[in-house]
């Protein structure tokens, strides 16, 4: 009986603390799961700010990208946006001095990168990585590695790169001189002096040349063919037997020069390569002045352009050309920077102190990398500007008329070979032709120079020194003095040793 009355005297007690909670006296009684979610819905969506470069595109007045990821995140996003890359980077300068950098901002290279965390302005996110799943899971180890400065994960990198590039070949041409693709550095010689002294048109005139391209990227497969990156290019650094090394101190650096000289010497090249600018190579080719040249699928295949080479010659044909073999069967169509990034996104050290925000920006990294979230950002919205069939994205008429914009919201990137193909489904073959052709992959992106090297002076110094060699204005046996200058005029052998460093810490190399 006592029991009875104690139980009774009990549940009267709970229903009186119930009665009193209810009547205003709630203030100190626990927060449950469903109040938090109201608590915030009540807040309003949290106020973000994300920068970066905008090269002329703008924000549409219906913009159905910022609905979806403001709806989906809970925030009100804002871009802000700057379509030149100096004014850019001055306006982020001056809001860093004055610690009001937005919540998310692009840095537009590892040196850029390197200003803003050695002014305190960044926030370290090796501790956050975790918070970012989604993120880690779709750009991967190697990207990550991007933005790595001092040991500390300053950046989140972008994924993507865009592979491309090989040499085209007028087909028409070899049809007319009964040829074959040149399948060796010695064979596309051979082809290319054909082009030049035997009317491959039948136009009955001397005024063709074999080669053409801009610079000395027109001969990328011929130092690929030597296991070698192009010395023209920014990327020189690569693994070969297990250690990072410089392209310039390869054996067969003076004779991937001499066989550049010899197509040079037979008089197949465009004499204004070195001049070549723009569009100038590409407009030669489309105009029948030249048969050969090293460009993408997009300069030559995409369907104007198809419509401007058609409409000088409707007999023109134009077809890729897989990079031809070195005197030890290598082939390499040109280098790929794996250390190079579409993108560095940075968080401001402010947002350390304001956990709510630095969250929402934390959550919308992750969601346009999810599956749902990165084909929003690609193509827009699905079953109004892309259809899925299978795992096939199908853009729709709505698609490609609308969402040329939304790349400015891909803040983690894309799968580019795939997003290409998608989007331009009728060029597919061509563009996996590229993508899957074999390419030294170079590692300066990774690197940072140290004090006391300029890469702008030493490129120029370089670019100077291999004219010479090439066009015979210095003697390729000479080489070496080259070297010895680079090494103690331009400090290259500074930037040499402390590269290796930084990318064996990184896992490159022994």
């Amino acid at each position: 009986m006592r029991k009875k009355n104690r139980v009774m005297a009990w549940t009267a007690l709970a229903m009186t603390v119930a009665l009193f909670s209810g009547c205003g006296g709630g203030s100190n009684a626990p927060k449950t799961a469903e109040g938090d979610a109201s608590a915030k819905a009540a807040a309003g969506p949290v106020d973000i700010e994300a920068a970066e470069i905008s090269w002329g595109t703008s924000l549409p007045a219906d913009d159905f990208i910022k609905k979806a990821l403001d709806e989906q995140v809970g925030i009100n996003l804002k871009l802000t946006l700057v379509g030149d890359q100096n004014d850019y980077e001055n306006q982020m300068n001056v809001r860093a001095a004055s610690g009001n950098l937005p919540d998310l901002l692009l840095a537009t290279s590892k040196a850029h990168l390197q200003k803003l965390a050695q002014s305190g302005s960044l926030l370290d996110l090796t501790p956050y990585l975790d918070k970012l799943p989604e993120y880690t899971k779709f750009v991967g180890d190697e990207v990550l590695k991007k933005g790595i400065l001092d040991s500390k994960q300053y950046a989140l990198p972008k994924t993507g790169q865009s592979v491309s590039y090989t040499y085209w070949i007028r087909k028409d041409w070899l049809d007319n001189l009964q040829l074959q693709p040149p399948a060796t550095v010695d064979e596309l010689l051979e082809v290319a002096k054909a082009f030049t002294a035997n009317d491959p048109d039948k136009n009955g005139k001397n005024d063709t040349f074999g080669l053409t391209g801009t610079n000395f990227q027109t001969f990328d497969p011929i130092f690929g063919a030597y296991g070698l990156t192009n010395i023209f290019d920014t990327s020189q650094l690569f693994v070969r037997d297990g250690k990072v090394v410089s392209t310039f101190y390869q054996p067969e650096m003076k004779d991937a020069l001499a066989t550049i000289k010899g197509f040079l010497d037979a008089g197949v090249v465009d004499p204004e390569i070195v001049s070549n600018k723009g569009t100038m190579a590409i407009d030669k080719a489309f105009q029948g002045k030249v048969g050969i040249i090293n460009t993408e699928w997009a300069q030559i295949m995409k369907d104007d352009k198809v419509a401007v080479w058609k409409g000088a010659n409707p007999k023109a044909e134009w077809i890729q050309l897989a990079p031809p073999k070195g005197p030890t069967g290598i082939a390499n169509a040109n280098s790929l920077n794996i250390g190079a990034s579409s993108g560095l996104w940075v968080i401001p050290k402010k947002l350390e102190s304001e956990p709510e925000k630095l969250n929402k920006v934390l959550e919308l990294l992750n969601y346009v990398s999810t599956t749902e979230g990165n084909r929003l950002v690609q193509y827009g919205v699905e079953n109004t500007h892309y259809t899925l069939e299978g795992d096939t994205v199908k853009i729709t008429d709505k698609g490609r008329s609308d969402a040329s914009f939304t790349w400015l919201y891909q803040f983690t990137g894309r799968p580019e070979t795939d997003y290409l193909k998608s989007k331009f489904s009728n060029l597919a073959a061509y563009i996996d032709f590229e993508a899957n052709l074999p390419r030294i992959q170079t590692l300066d992106g990774f690197v940072t120079s140290p004090p006391g090297y300029n890469p702008a002076d030493a490129n120029r110094f370089i670019e100077e020194e291999m004219i010479k060699f090439v066009y015979g204005k210095a003697q390729i046996d000479s080489y070496s003095k080259f070297l010895e200058t680079l090494e103690n005029t331009f400090s290259y052998k500074n930037y040499l040793d402390t590269a290796i460093s930084q990318l064996n810490e990184l896992g490159y190399g022994k």
